[in-house]
Protein backbone atom coordinates (compact mmCIF):
# COMPACT_ATOMS: atom_id res chain seq x y z
CA UNK A 1 0.00 0.00 0.00
CA UNK A 2 3.04 2.11 0.79
CA UNK A 3 4.15 2.26 -2.75
CA UNK A 4 0.49 3.08 -4.18
CA UNK A 5 0.40 6.22 -1.63
CA UNK A 6 3.91 6.95 -3.23
CA UNK A 7 2.61 6.73 -6.51
CA UNK A 8 -0.12 9.08 -5.86
CA UNK A 9 1.35 11.54 -3.99
CA UNK A 10 2.76 12.63 -7.67
CA UNK A 11 0.24 15.40 -9.58
CA UNK A 12 1.89 14.31 -12.91
CA UNK A 13 1.20 10.56 -12.19
CA UNK A 14 -2.43 11.54 -11.05
CA UNK A 15 -2.78 13.35 -14.24
CA UNK A 16 -1.95 9.60 -16.20
CA UNK A 17 -4.57 8.13 -14.30
CA UNK A 18 -7.06 10.67 -14.98
CA UNK A 19 -5.75 10.35 -18.66
CA UNK A 20 -6.48 6.44 -18.40
CA UNK A 21 -9.55 6.88 -16.36
CA UNK A 22 -11.04 9.28 -19.14
CA UNK A 23 -9.82 7.01 -22.09
CA UNK A 24 -8.54 3.28 -21.37
CA UNK A 25 -5.49 1.55 -22.66
CA UNK A 26 -3.68 4.16 -24.16
CA UNK A 27 0.10 3.89 -25.54
CA UNK A 28 2.83 5.54 -24.72
CA UNK A 29 2.63 8.03 -27.71
CA UNK A 30 -1.34 8.66 -26.83
CA UNK A 31 -0.57 9.43 -23.21
CA UNK A 32 2.75 11.91 -24.45
CA UNK A 33 0.00 14.15 -26.12
CA UNK A 34 -1.42 15.45 -23.33
CA UNK A 35 1.28 16.00 -20.81
CA UNK A 36 3.88 18.38 -20.87
CA UNK A 37 6.81 16.76 -20.26
CA UNK A 38 9.68 14.46 -22.15
CA UNK A 39 8.76 10.78 -23.27
CA UNK A 40 11.42 9.42 -21.04
CA UNK A 41 9.64 11.47 -18.10
CA UNK A 42 6.59 9.83 -19.14
CA UNK A 43 7.62 6.71 -19.22
CA UNK A 44 9.22 7.03 -16.21
CA UNK A 45 6.22 7.82 -14.05
CA UNK A 46 4.33 4.86 -16.13
CA UNK A 47 6.79 2.34 -14.85
CA UNK A 48 6.16 3.57 -10.85
CA UNK A 49 2.48 3.66 -11.68
CA UNK A 50 3.12 -0.10 -13.30
CA UNK A 51 4.82 -0.86 -9.84
CA UNK A 52 2.48 -0.01 -7.87
CA UNK A 53 -0.02 -1.38 -9.56
CA UNK A 54 -2.39 1.23 -10.44
CA UNK A 55 -1.47 0.42 -14.41
CA UNK A 56 -1.28 -2.84 -16.14
CA UNK A 57 0.68 -2.34 -19.78
CA UNK A 58 -1.04 -5.11 -22.20
CA UNK A 59 1.18 -6.31 -25.41
CA UNK A 60 -0.93 -5.81 -27.94
CA UNK A 61 0.10 -6.49 -31.56
CA UNK A 62 3.21 -4.29 -31.78
CA UNK A 63 1.96 -2.02 -29.40
CA UNK A 64 1.98 -1.79 -25.42
CA UNK A 65 -1.24 -0.10 -23.85
CA UNK A 66 -1.65 0.60 -20.58
CA UNK A 67 -5.12 0.00 -18.71
CA UNK A 68 -6.48 1.09 -15.41
CA UNK A 69 -6.03 -0.63 -12.05
CA UNK A 70 -8.71 0.06 -9.91
CA UNK A 71 -8.28 -2.70 -7.17
CA UNK A 72 -5.47 -0.72 -5.14
CA UNK A 73 -7.39 2.90 -4.94
CA UNK A 74 -10.32 0.48 -3.84
CA UNK A 75 -8.64 -1.06 -1.36
CA UNK A 76 -7.47 2.46 0.07
CA UNK A 77 -11.05 3.40 -0.14
CA UNK A 78 -12.25 -0.25 1.93
CA UNK A 79 -9.11 0.17 4.57
CA UNK A 80 -8.63 4.13 4.88
CA UNK A 81 -12.00 6.28 4.20
CA UNK A 82 -14.46 3.93 4.97
CA UNK A 83 -13.06 3.05 8.03
CA UNK A 84 -13.09 6.55 9.49
CA UNK A 85 -16.31 7.47 7.73
CA UNK A 86 -18.19 4.83 9.78
CA UNK A 87 -16.54 6.22 12.83
CA UNK A 88 -18.06 9.80 12.36
CA UNK A 89 -21.64 8.37 11.36
CA UNK A 90 -21.73 6.43 14.63
CA UNK A 91 -20.97 9.34 16.60
CA UNK A 92 -23.46 11.58 14.64
CA UNK A 93 -25.85 8.75 15.32
CA UNK A 94 -24.60 8.82 18.72
CA UNK A 95 -24.92 12.69 19.09
CA UNK A 96 -28.26 12.94 17.28
CA UNK A 97 -29.50 9.87 20.22
CA UNK A 98 -28.13 11.99 22.71
CA UNK A 99 -29.98 15.31 22.00
CA UNK A 100 -33.28 13.62 21.59
CA UNK A 101 -33.09 12.02 24.94
CA UNK A 102 -30.82 14.34 27.07
CA UNK A 103 -30.52 12.36 30.48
Amino acid sequence: MDQVFKALADQSRRSLLNALRHHDGQTLSDLCLNMDMSRQAVSKHLNILIDANLIVPLKEGRFKKHYLNPIPIQQIADRWIDEFRSTQVNAIIHLKGSLKNPS
